[in-house]
């Protein structure tokens, strides 16, 4: 008989439900758009029920689509991180899921970064606060919904919230749990006196049961699997957050591997023994339940939405992708003097340095600029950004790569000349999911450990070497736009401000 295991990734957008065979090949996949709701007041929420709708349809679409007779060993999971996800007692959510981009609390950010609450937080969990952490929307809640603290029966994240419409467990991982209260520096549990500082003793009881992530995630309860199309009885994992679970997808499960994650947005992080060995204290940390490791890691907000508004600014929305590179490749790196800080999320800047007014801009411009030197700038923007946070972490050798702005040949090489360092990519999609699947061997006991499971599910690689002559021109790039962002960074303050005054807010 045929055997599987299946990744489930509960992205921002899109949610999808990959199965592979236990030789890393997919054999089935599903995928379902999901519609993220922003305010003008700097919300961004998603329905979690049509989240978990999404979710049971991609498994309904996955289990159809396999050939009769296979057998599911296990289904992993992973999702989008950060949030406020709140599940009453009853099982049915509070509210609409505040999501990783919420914007709402920048004055509540800047108030604890005053006061200390800040220090708090980064001392306790080596996070730094911006606004979609979870203490800081539950502490808004408690301030502007406090009947919503006072319905909730715990605080969950995406992919917990679809575990628990799958078996009816409720837990975490510690990734997860490193995202709120966690004590990072002793990976012994919740810190209640964190909680106390911050003033969220009471939302501290909202907090759940933190599990290894190749745990033991309960089975396929019979309504799920009615739903799913899917054996009762199925093994769940336990699962992290997506950007902790990629690395098991690329292979990188041992102390001092990194990777590089393109999407929504970026990601820069690389697996240390403990907390002791970080690098900088701008970087967020995320305890991994293997031991004392953990996840140093940089997260900027500046991803594939500036290429995809680009693309729709200049009417592109009609061209393929490879099209439009091509387009920005009659250009020579620089852009022609072009910079674009790619500062573009609602909820401002969170790495390599945090300011919830940061946004996005053009300078070194003319009226002989072209159309597609702005393209490129953006292409060049994007890339930077990540570049920052790889000198700022300090990661030497090769760079793997992942995530949908990665299938950009254009973006790898960019960040291959601008660093001077190979660039290596993984072929196969779905890094996410084969990231949860990895951890989903173990659990089912099909595989001993994590470094035996990723090697089952490895994929073919591509490498992009560094263009000498491009190095040269980047290095003083690069210095432009860093020095351009500083100049610029006194009046972003002022431009959130005539943003909302011109909206009517």
């Amino acid at each position: 008989m045929a055997k599987v295991v299946i990744g489930v990734d509960g992205g921002t957008t899109a949610v999808k439900a990959v199965a592979f065979d236990l030789s890393g090949n997919i054999v089935a996949s599903h995928k379902e758009g999901v519609p993220v709701e922003y305010g003008k007041g700097g919300e961004a929420e998603q329905d979690m029920t049509l989240i978990w709708e999404g979710v049971a349809a991609c498994l309904k679409g996955v289990a159809d689509a396999l050939p009769a007779g296979t057998q599911v060993v296990s289904i992993g999971l992973t999702g989008q991180g950060d949030g406020c996800w709140l599940v009453g007692t009853d099982g049915r959510p509070v509210r609409k899921a505040a999501i990783w981009l919420d914007g709402r609390a920048p004055e509540r950010v800047a108030q604890w970064l005053e006061d200390g609450k800040a220090d708090a937080v980064l001392e306790v969990t080596g996070t730094t606060t911006f606004p979609g952490l979870a203490p800081v929307l539950l502490a808004e809640f408690a301030e502007t919904e406090p009947e919503s603290l006072a319905n909730a029966g715990w605080l969950a994240y995406c992919k917990d919230w679809l575990r628990y419409n799958l078996t009816g467990v409720i837990a975490t991982d510690y990734t997860e749990a490193s995202r709120n209260f966690l004590d990072v520096r002793t990976v012994g549990g919740y810190s209640a006196e964190l909680a106390e500082k911050l003033g969220l003793s009471d939302a501290f009881r909202l907090v759940p049961e933190i599990r290894p992530a190749h745990g033991d995630g309960g089975t396929l309860t019979a309504a799920a699997a009615a739903k799913t199309g899917l054996p009762e009885g199925t093994p769940v994992g336990i699962g992290q957050i997506d950007v902790a679970v990629t690395g098991a997808g690329l292979g990188a499960v041992e102390d001092g591997q990194g990777w590089l994650i393109l999407g929504t947005t970026g990601f820069v992080g690389a697996l240390l023994g403990s907390v002791a060995e970080r690098r900088t204290d701008v970087s967020m940390v995320l305890a991994t339940g293997q031991g004392t490791q953990v996840l140093e890691f940089l997260p900027p907000m500046t991803g594939t939405p500036n290429l995809d508004w680009i693309r729709d600014t200049l009417g592109l929305s009609d061209k393929e992708w490879d099209e439009i590179e091509k387009q920005a490749r009659t250009v020579p790196a620089g852009s022609g003097g072009v910079i674009y800080l790619p500062y573009a999320s609602p909820g401002g800047e969170r790495a390599p340095f945090l300011d919830t007014n940061a946004s996005a801009s053009w300078l070194g411009m003319s009226i002989t600029t072209s159309p597609a030197e702005i393209l490129r700038s953006v292409y060049e923007g994007v890339a930077f950004s990540l570049v920052e946070c790889v000198r700022t972490l300090e990661l030497t050798g090769d760079l793997i790569v992942s995530g949908g702005g990665f299938r950009s040949d254009l973006v790898c090489q960019i960040l291959a000349d601008a660093t001077g360092q190979t660039v290596v990519r993984q072929d196969a999609p779905e890094a996410g999911a084969r990231g949860a699947a990895v951890y989903a061997l173990v659990t089912a006991g099909e595989a001993a450990d994590l470094t035996s499971a990723a090697g089952m599910l490895a994929s073919d690689l591509t490498s992009f070497a560094p263009d000498p002559e491009n190095l040269a021109i980047y290095q003083k790039t690069f210095d432009v736009y860093v020095a351009s962002r500083e100049a610029v960074r006194p009046v972003w303050p002022a431009m959130r401000a005539l943003r909302s005054a011109s909206q009517g807010e």
